[in-house]
């Protein structure tokens, strides 16, 4: 026999006997296809896993859960029963019902499907004695979201049922399941849900339930959402939303070491706990109708007005920086600034006597801020150069793009640049006296109140700032890595001294002199900003936008406000004295400033909302 022959003929023996051993350990031991199969037979049935819980900094617990139970029918298993009894029962309208049945049936036949949801159990008691009566249906057990504040509803967010959708695109959810669609609830959505659990049963020739498979050895428990804890002081929050009654604007806190968001205030605003009540789309429909005071809109984030004179805190560090002013630079002010045919008004005071960096911070001197930002543009003879060397010392602050705080939405506001002037006036066109209202804030510039509060944040900190953030701990987990970047600006650190200065002489000298702390030494700048609207056709001015900032101590800050006050006045009038309350609260625990406080809550700001939205009457009259 050939040698070839042989080495076959062994090949061949060894391939039969692996065969044949393998067919022997299949028969003799358990066949996993055949129990995927038998698994495949059994009915499966998904436990939720309660939501993770939220908590404040200091530990007090905001949003935890409590058990509401909810119908659901599998249609193929529906027999003939007492509609009018069981929506009584449902405390349902027909009309509702009925669509909501229609519903389930193009879903699935042989799947469940919500038809009523979320009753307390003194609500679902009666039908619970009852539901034999009505084969098809059954009661299921689920959470929902328990609230312990009735503050920080921006924050927070809230939950609804998940949308078909979202069902096509992501596994894990089922109909009647509830998704975070808005604030934290949304943006830790995957942190928050848990893992659900699975129990398995068996089934009979009619599709039906019977006993729990294996006595439930194959069963899952749910695994519950991770807990969150929020850099939110639900106190100080509560504080600002006192002192916030019967205004529109926004007041962002922030701790500048390392840019935890210690409130986040938008007024008027709504209590968390709407969403979880049964009428609950009634009352969400007359929020979002309400289109005078906007409760759903938050304007913390989403808000964007002219910034003000706390803008001319940049052009100060921009012109430090380029060299084109220094802390011995001076210019005349003859109650304003002139530009061509144009006058701009100035109200620091100065009335022909020269100002530098060191009175034009703490009184807000337009003529100063607008002389050294034309030298700014025109450095190098090309004011398209300048304006686009400008432009990135702005956005290094953070402005004119997405912060990324950790909240589902956002607003960029806008820095223009060479580009965007060139676009508005046309290429080469146009001249720095054209963009003049940059120097003090108004112009095209835009900016959200939480942007403000973290420019001066980095002006606090000497150049740097982290993003502002709320969840400062996840359950077994970390919080995501960028909010412990440090973000460095484009201004050296030697620069911000002579500001901050002239922020600090704003409250012993300047003009927030009246709104003074005991024992606090505090930097800020007041701000206003004109606007305007159209009323039967005309332009109207309004009262100006109130806007403040502030940072304390001054040496190793702590705190950080930012504050505007839609139609507020002058900055020293409502902004102010909110930041200074503010500030006072949290370092010390507690107000001296009654004045102030009582100016504050008694100001009612409504009528002239009234005004923007109707026009003029004797009852809202600005």
């Amino acid at each position: 026999m050939a040698k070839q022959t042989k080495i076959f003929i062994v090949l061949l023996f060894l391939l039969f006997l692996t065969v044949s051993i393998r067919l022997g350990l299949l028969q003799l031991r358990d066949n996993p296809y055949k129990e995927l199969a038998r698994v495949n037979s059994l009915i499966k049935e998904y436990v939720p896993a309660p939501r993770g819980k939220i908590y404040d900094r200091n530990g007090k617990l905001l949003v935890s859960n409590q058990p509401v139970y909810s119908v659901y029918v599998i249609p193929s298993r529906l027999e003939a029963f007492d509609t009018l009894k069981l929506i009584r029962l449902l405390d349902m309208d027909k009309k509702t019902f009925i669509k909501r049945l229609h519903r389930a049936k193009r879903y699935s036949m042989f799947k469940a499907s919500p038809v009523s949801e979320e009753y307390l159990m003194p609500e679902i008691a009666p039908l619970r004695e009852i539901i034999y009566e009505f084969p098809g249906f059954f009661i299921k057990k689920s959470h929902i979201r328990k609230y312990h504040t009735r503050h920080a509803a921006n924050v927070l967010g809230y939950l609804q049922e998940v949308h078909p959708e979202l069902l096509k695109k992501d596994p894990f959810y089922e109909p009647g399941d509830r998704v975070g669609v808005a604030g934290i609830e949304k943006y830790y959505e995957k942190k928050l849900r848990g893992v659900k659990g699975v129990k398995y049963y068996n089934r009979d020739k009619l599709n039906r339930k019977t006993s729990s498979y294996l006595d439930g050895q194959r069963d899952k428990a749910p695994v519950p959402g991770k807990d969150i804890t929020l850099s939110i002081d639900i106190e100080l929050q509560a504080f600002i939303d006192t002192l916030m009654q019967n205004k529109h604007g926004a007041v962002v806190v922030l701790d500048p070491d390392n840019g935890e968001v210690l409130a986040l205030v938008s007024a008027p605003s709504y209590a968390p706990d709407i969403f979880i009540q049964r009428n609950r789309n009634i009352i969400i429909q007359s929020l979002l109708r309400d289109k005078l005071h906007k409760p759903l809109y938050d304007r913390s984030i989403l808000g964007t007005y002219p910034p003000g004179s706390p803008f001319k805190l940049i052009n100060a560090l921009v012109g430090l920086q380029e060299g084109v002013i220094t802390s011995g630079t001076y210019y005349i002010c003859n109650h304003g600034f002139s530009y061509g045919n144009r006058f701009m008004k100035c109200h620091c005071g100065a009335n022909g006597r020269p100002v530098g960096l060191g009175y034009a911070v703490p009184f807000s001197c337009n003529t100063f801020f607008s002389k050294s930002y034309l030298k700014m543009l025109d450095y190098n003879g090309n004011p398209r150069e300048g304006i686009q060397r400008w432009s990135n010392y702005v956005k290094s602050f953070g402005l004119g793009d997405y912060l990324g705080i950790d909240l589902p939405t956002g607003r960029k506001g806008n820095v223009p640049d060479s580009a965007y002037y060139n676009r508005f006036f046309g290429h080469n066109k146009w001249r720095g006296t054209y963009v003049i209202s940059n120097a003090i804030g108004q112009g095209q510039i835009l900016v959200t109140p939480l942007q403000m509060a973290n420019m001066t944040a980095a002006i606090a900190n000497r150049g740097f700032f982290f993003t502002p953030h709320l969840a400062v701990s996840i359950e077994n987990d970390s919080i995501p890595s960028q909010f412990k970047i440090k973000r460095k600006t484009l201004i050296d650190k030697r620069h911000f001294e002579p500001v901050i200065e002239g922020m600090h002489r704003v409250y012993t000298v300047g003009t927030a002199q009246s709104l003074r702390i005991p024992d606090i030494d505090i930097c800020g700048k007041t701000g206003t900003a004109e606007n305007f609207t159209r009323i039967n056709g005309k332009k109207v001015q309004l009262p100006d936008h109130s806007i403040f900032v502030a940072f304390a101590p001054k040496e190793r800050p702590e705190i950080v406000v930012s504050v505007f006050i839609e139609n507020g006045g002058y900055g020293s009038r409502l902004a102010g004295p909110i930041a200074s309350l503010i500030i006072e609260k949290y370092l010390k625990g507690k107000i001296s400033r009654t004045d102030l406080y009582d100016k504050v809550v008694t100001t009612d700001l409504y009528h002239i909302y009234e005004y923007k939205t109707h026009g003029n009457t004797k009852e809202n009259k600005p």
